[in-house]
């Protein structure tokens, strides 16, 4: 069992960044594929960012590629997500996903999830 804590979340402007941490409990953490989603207000929830267990592999959504990075610490068993050159678009809330498949952007191939932060990107 993964119990995961997002944080870092607020108000931001276009243009600005934003650092996103989650943090894991369990001794299970570091064999973990991890990765962010997404959801604004009336959407589905999307992927956004996904790390490999060991922190070697990445990989993204188009939207995100070259402003978003994820990298992880798994001695502080936590994850991180690097946000810069945001858009109005990027507003949603932010989710922290656990042990899913790497490669896979599907919401279901994640099996642990945190509760969400809260990004708002204001024009």
């Amino acid at each position: 069992q993964v119990q995961l804590v997002e944080s870092g979340g607020g108000l931001v402007q276009a243009g600005d960044s934003l650092r996103l941490f989650c943090a894991a409990s369990g001794r299970t953490f570091s064999a973990y594929t991890m990765g962010w989603f997404r959801q604004a207000p009336g959407k589905a929830r999307e992927f956004v960012i996904g790390i490999s267990a060991s922190g070697a592999g990445t990989y993204y959504a188009d939207s995100v590629k070259g402003r978003f990075t994820i990298s992880r610490d798994n001695a502080k068993n936590t994850v991180y997500l690097q946000m810069n050159s945001l858009k109005p678009e990027d507003t949603a809330v932010y989710y922290c996903a656990a042990a899913g498949r790497f490669g896979d952007t599907r919401r279901e191939s994640y099996n642990y999830w945190g509760q969400g932060t809260q990004v708002t990107v204001s024009s």
